[in-house]
């Protein structure tokens, strides 16, 4: 049997070393972890699980969700904006925790746009306005005509202060020269069971949380929040059809820690695109009032900065008040 020479067994040495590092410079190495800053069952949660699938399938490593949520998604925010740029570690955010939680908190631990590597905006949710339905309106300017003949007597809920709910309901009351009552809850969940209950009258949210009531009679949608009427519900008007100027639009992206390399943002960015693409991800997306969306990296950034100036200009004008993170 032939002896394995010096030379040799170095080469096979090599080889094995050059194999090895080319797969350390591979992307991914290792499983990715998905960080969600709310509670399961919530839009970003759903939307991250769908997706993650997918992923896994065309970068051959598991993506894997992890639920950190507290402090208005800030805690969960923080950790990826903590982590290593390398793409190991990504986080499915939205508009509030980006935009929105820079104006509204005092000793903000990051920066929603600065501290963070925009990757890909992935979808905005239908955003709608409901009513019980002992409130005697069937459409926006019926409603606000309501309110006039009743100020101070309607109320409408929230997830808690200056959640998106109460910046939309803020905005409206504001804008169409009406006085309601303020109702913030611990989250969503439980704001949508006391509108149902008919203990307050007014619910602006997504319509993961609506539409199934609204569908069942216990809720009356009279409007949605974008600047435009939306594919999915083309029949139901937009809030600004009635109060013009007024816009809410909800988006949900990935994003990662700031200093990520382009290359990596690029290849995650095409490859989260096609999957977004995916006939079984757009009709499910489809299915809980989820518009699809692709950009680029670079415009996705745009958007965010865009967002996270107006937010603050609308926070400040609506005299919001800021609390501690």
């Amino acid at each position: 049997m032939p002896q394995i020479t010096r030379r040799a067994a170095l080469a096979t040495t090599l080889a094995l070393a050059a194999q090895a590092a080319k797969a350390q410079d591979r992307y991914p190495n290792r499983p990715v972890t998905i960080i969600v800053p709310w509670a399961a069952g919530g839009t970003t949660d759903i939307l991250a699980r769908v997706l993650a699938e997918p992923l896994r399938r065309a970068m051959g490593q598991p993506f894997v969700v992890e639920n950190r949520s507290g402090a208005s998604g800030n805690i969960g925010s923080n950790a990826v904006a903590r982590a290593r740029a390398d793409g190991h570690t990504l986080l499915f955010g939205s508009m509030s925790t980006h935009a929105m939680n820079d104006a509204l908190f005092n000793n903000m631990p990051f920066n929603g746009v600065d501290d963070f590597s925009p990757i890909a905006l992935l979808a905005f949710v239908l955003n709608t306005m409901v009513i019980h339905p002992s409130v005697p309106a069937n459409s926006v300017g019926e409603f606000i005509a309501y309110c006039k003949a009743n100020p101070g007597k309607v109320a409408y809920a929230s997830a808690g202060l200056g959640s998106t709910n109460h910046l939309c309901a803020a905005m409206f009351a504001r804008m169409a020269g009406i006085d309601m009552v303020h109702v913030p809850y611990r989250g969503g969940a439980p704001a949508v069971q006391d509108t149902v209950a008919g203990q307050t009258q007014l619910f602006f949210s997504a319509g993961t949380q609506t539409l199934s009531h609204v569908r069942d009679g216990r809720l009356k949608l009279l409007a949605v929040t974008e600047g435009r009427r939306s594919t999915l519900l083309p029949e139901v008007p937009t809030v600004a059809e009635t109060v013009p100027g007024y816009e809410m639009a909800v988006w949900y992206a990935v994003l990662g820690p700031k200093g990520m390399p382009q290359d990596l943002v690029a290849t995650l960015n095409t490859e989260i695109n096609k999957a977004m693409l995916l006939p079984e991800v757009k009709d499910r997306m489809a299915a809980i009032g989820v518009e699809v969306v692709n950009e680029t990296p670079a415009a996705f950034g745009a958007t965010l900065r865009a967002d996270a100036e107006k937010w603050s200009r609308v926070i400040r004008e609506l005299g919001i008040g800021m609390t501690d993170a």
